[in-house]
Formats: C-alpha cells, sequence, structure tokens
C-alpha cells in the first residue's frame, strides 16, 4: 500500500479510484473495510444507518477478495445493501417486524450481480417499512434532528456519511432521489425496467426500480452499468455537453421551497454560463394530476402485493401502511385502469417532449430535509418522473438556510439512462 493511501481517510474514497486502486495493488480491500468498519463504529450510534452488519465476516470476505483474481469492475469495493433485497447471508426483514430474523434461500440478482463483480456486501442499510413511509431509526447525517428522507434512508445517509462508497436502493415513488437529495449525495433511479428487480420485496411492479447512492456520477455510472451488464469493452460515454435543457416546474411548483427555487436557479444560471441553451418548459395539460395516478396505482398494487401480510398480520402493520393498504382494497378495478391508461399516454407524450430538449432540471424535493424523523418528507416533485418510467439524477447542489443540503433533479428521455449520466457527470464537472 502507498503512504498516502496509508494517511488519507479509506472510507472516503470513490467507489472508482478504491476499485482502480485495488486493481494496480495500491490497496487492500482489508484495508478499505476496516476504514468503513471503523467509520461505522464511530458514527452509528447517531446515525443508525444498518440493520444488520457483521464486521468479522466482512473483514473475511475482503481477506478472500485480497488473496484472489481479480473477479472484476467492483473487485473488493464494499457496498450498503437495503434491507428490501433479499440475502442468503444476512438477514432480510423488509423494515417490518412481521420478518424479524428472516432468512432468505438465495440473493436478490443485484446482490448476485455485484458479488460476481466482486463487490463486499457490508451490510444492509436501514429501510422504512416495507419501503413505504413509516420511518425507521436511520437519521440525517447532517443533522440527526433531520430525517434523512425515506424509503432508502439507510443507504443514502450511511454514503452520505461515508460509511461506506456506493449502495442500493429502490424507488416507487420518490424513495431513492428524495433521500439523495436530504443528505446531500448523488442518486440515481434508472429506467424502469432497465435492472432486474428478481429478490427485491414487491410493492408495486408497475413503479418498482432499483437505484443506487454514491459520491460520484462517476461511481453512479460504474455500478449502473454492472447492474445492467454492460460489457465492460462497450466505450463509455465519459463526458456528454447538454445542447439545450429544460427548466421545468410542473404543477407543484407552488410547493417548492425558496432554497429549491434557488438551487434551480443557480444551476440555471450556471448551465447558460457554460454554453448550455436553457429553456422554460411546461408540462401540457395532459400531464396535470400525475401524481395522483402514480398514488392510485400503488396504492392498488401494494395492496396485492401486500395481501399477506394484510390477512395475517394486519396488527404489526403501521397505522400508515394500513390506511394505505385500506385505499387500495377500496379502488374499484375500472379507476386503476383509468390510471394505467393515462400513465400510458403520458409515457408516450412525454418521449416527444424530450424531443424539444436533451434533459430537465426541476426539483429534487421540495427543499431542504424537514425537522423531525417522525415522517419522510414528501416525494411529490419524484411522482411523475416515477409513473413515467424515465430515468433521474440528483446532484448535491446548494444548503439551504438550516445549512442542510438541496438537490437539483436531472430528468432523461426512457431508456436513456446512460446519456443522462454522461450529461450528468459533464454538469458536475462544469458546473455544480
Amino acid at each position: 500500500m502507498s503512504q498516502a493511501a496509508e494517511t488519507e481517510k479509506l472510507n472516503e474514497l470513490s467507489a472508482s479510484e478504491a476499485a482502480r486502486r485495488i486493481a494496480r495493488g495500491e490497496l487492500t480491500s482489508e484495508a478499505l473495510v476496516a476504514a468503513c468498519l471503523e467509520r461505522i463504529e464511530a458514527r452509528e450510534g447517531v446515525v443508525g444507518a444498518w440493520q444488520y452488519l457483521d464486521p468479522r465476516a466482512a473483514i473475511v470476505e475482503a481477506r478472500a477478495r485480497d488473496r484472489e483474481s481479480r473477479r472484476g469492475r467492483l473487485h473488493g469495493v464494499p457496498i450498503g445493501v437495503k434491507d428490501i433485497f433479499d440475502t442468503a447471508a444476512m438477514p432480510t426483514c423488509y423494515g417490518s417486524p412481521i420478518y424479524t430474523g428472516h432468512r432468505p434461500q438465495a440473493d436478490a440478482a443485484a446482490v448476485r450481480r455485484i458479488k460476481e463483480e466482486g463487490a463486499i456486501v457490508l451490510g444492509k442499510t436501514v429501510t422504512t417499512e416495507f419501503a413505504y413511509f413509516f420511518p425507521g431509526k436511520t437519521r440525517n447525517p447532517h443533522n440527526p434532528a433531520h430525517t434523512p428522507g425515506g424509503s432508502s434512508s439507510g443507504s443514502a445517509a450511511a454514503v452520505a456519511d461515508f460509511m461506506v462508497p456506493l449502495a442500493f436502493g429502490t424507488q416507487t415513488a420518490g424513495s431513492v432521489i428524495r433521500p439523495a437529495a436530504f443528505c446531500g449525495v448523488v442518486g440515481f433511479k434508472p429506467s424502469h425496467g432497465e435492472i432486474g428487480m428478481a429478490g427485491v420485496k414487491p410493492l408495486s411492479p408497475s413503479l418498482d426500480t432499483i437505484g443506487v447512492f454514491a459520491h460520484t456520477v462517476e461511481d453512479i455510472d460504474l455500478l449502473a452499468r454492472v447492474l445492467a451488464k454492460a460489457d465492460p469493452a462497450t466505450p463509455e460515454l465519459v463526458f456528454l455537453r447538454p445542447q439545450r435543457v429544460g427548466y421545468c416546474r410542473t404543477e407543484h411548483w407552488h410547493q417548492a421551497e425558496p432554497a429549491a427555487v434557488a438551487a434551480l436557479d443557480a444551476m440555471a444560471v450556471g448551465l447558460r454560463r457554460a454554453g448550455v441553451d436553457v429553456v422554460d418548459l411546461n408540462l401540457p395539460d395532459a400531464f396535470h394530476g400525475l401524481a395522483e395516478e402514480q398514488q392510485v396505482i400503488m396504492a392498488f398494487e401494494m395492496r396485492l402485493a401486500l395481501a399477506a401480510e394484510w390477512r395475517e398480520h394486519a396488527g404489526q402493520l403501521s397505522e400508515r401502511l394500513r390506511e394505505l393498504l385500506e385505499s387500495g382494497r377500496n379502488c374499484p378495478e375500472s379507476r386503476y385502469e383509468v390510471a394505467l391508461r393515462r400513465a400510458a399516454a403520458a409515457r408516450s407524450a412525454f418521449e416527444s417532449l424530450l424531443g424539444m430538449v436533451d434533459l430537465l432540471i426541476t426539483p429534487s424535493a421540495p427543499g431542504e430535509a424537514p425537522m423531525g424523523t417522525a415522517t419522510t418528507g414528501d416525494p411529490i416533485f419524484n411522482r411523475i418522473w416515477t409513473l413515467l418510467h424515465v430515468p433521474c439524477l440528483t446532484l448535491p447542489a446548494a444548503r439551504g438556510p438550516q445549512g442542510l443540503p438541496v438537490g437539483v433533479q436531472l430528468v432523461g428521455r426512457f431508456k436513456g439512462d446512460h446519456q443522462l449520466v454522461a450529461r450528468a457527470r459533464w454538469i458536475e464537472a462544469e458546473v455544480a
């Protein structure tokens, strides 16, 4: 190991840089994992990001990586896995007391994939109850009196606090983009269906999407390409300068706090200074009310996905989740079908709309992380993009009046994930 690697904080290395150093023999996986575990020991009592950890097993696995030939692009790099992904070697509780001590028989497909590439599952991160709104123990690492967001609370907080360089999340409404923005890290929700969901507890199959958290867009690109099984030999779109960007306020603009407005305005100014054409882009009337349609679809499908839990363990469900499942039970199938048709029509219309610009900028969340930990904040600026199945990425952009992070959300066209990430890398380097 180099002298520089010995003196710097290894837990603060980006995943990409750590992987490069491990590949060159300048860093051991054991040293990296040990640094992450040291940070967790120092900070977990405040942040509460982890549902399950076995430090001894993590070190044993890291030593095994150091002895063997390089498996792939993530060899020796630790990753946090949201506790809604099945893991055979670790309990998977889905954020619910119903599944205390539950041991799945196999890993989720995404977990198997990162292991094939040499990654180490450091532990399971806290999720809200069944990835809905009832919060777990996690606190915002910037100020523990505030929420970290959800449902991928532990993953966002663990990355933000330099406990681990990468982590998995999922998004059904705003469960990746919102906590990433609240915690001040980069969060990415790919196009719906881009990454296989096998072995992830289903909630709303029409909407559920695996997402990722990191400190840099380069790391997002690395993990997203691995999960999508992109050929390592395929040339990467490393930096792609956008020509025209749409400033999209949406019909919920009145819910944007001054800090979110200021962050978007500053992003627009920075893009213009860098020679990018920034234009106002207002969604047509056909897009109005889509947030409500997202809620209808989610409630209807979640009451089917959690039917057994509702039938056999209703008393162990939170009141808020019971209310959602009840609304799903009371929703006529005809209303659900209307929501599906509206969503399909909007997706088609959005594809045409994105022909006018390379990407949109829009709020990641209403503003800073709210005070308190009884809720996880409002996903109002995420619902429609999740419904439209398009890729979304949030960049840390500013600080609000409480000194907490504020993000800006970039939205691309369906299946244009690599182009969105490449443009985000350019914006991160030149503007953000």
